[in-house]
């Protein structure tokens, strides 16, 4: 199994714009065929050292993950979004 983990500062970090950001994450449950499990949740605490939003991907392997990074729904729909709103990510795979 391999675990995708992003984690996003937004542009605009309202509490509406960050909910849109998780919806749009979440959404690729049953839209990209190589997740297994997708969970994505909004920062509460609002530290300096916080991130805005989290995206937590299980897949099935490393040629899986490859996969998800070509997926048409993945690209276009959630990276296309992402991409717009983001002010910087950090990215962690690894394999359980």
């Amino acid at each position: 199994m391999v675990k995708h983990v992003l984690m996003i500062k937004l542009k605009d970090n309202s509490k509406e714009q960050c909910e849109k950001l998780v919806e749009v994450f979440r959404s690729m449950k049953g839209n990209v065929p190589q997740v297994i499990d997708v969970e994505a949740g909004a920062d509460f605490l609002h530290s300096e050292r916080s991130f805005d939003v989290c995206l937590y991907v299980t897949l099935e392997s490393p040629e899986a993950l490859d996969a998800y990074q070509l997926d048409p729904y993945h690209c276009n729909v959630v990276k296309t979004y992402v991409a717009g709103v983001r002010e910087t990510a950090v990215a962690v795979d690894y394999i359980v």
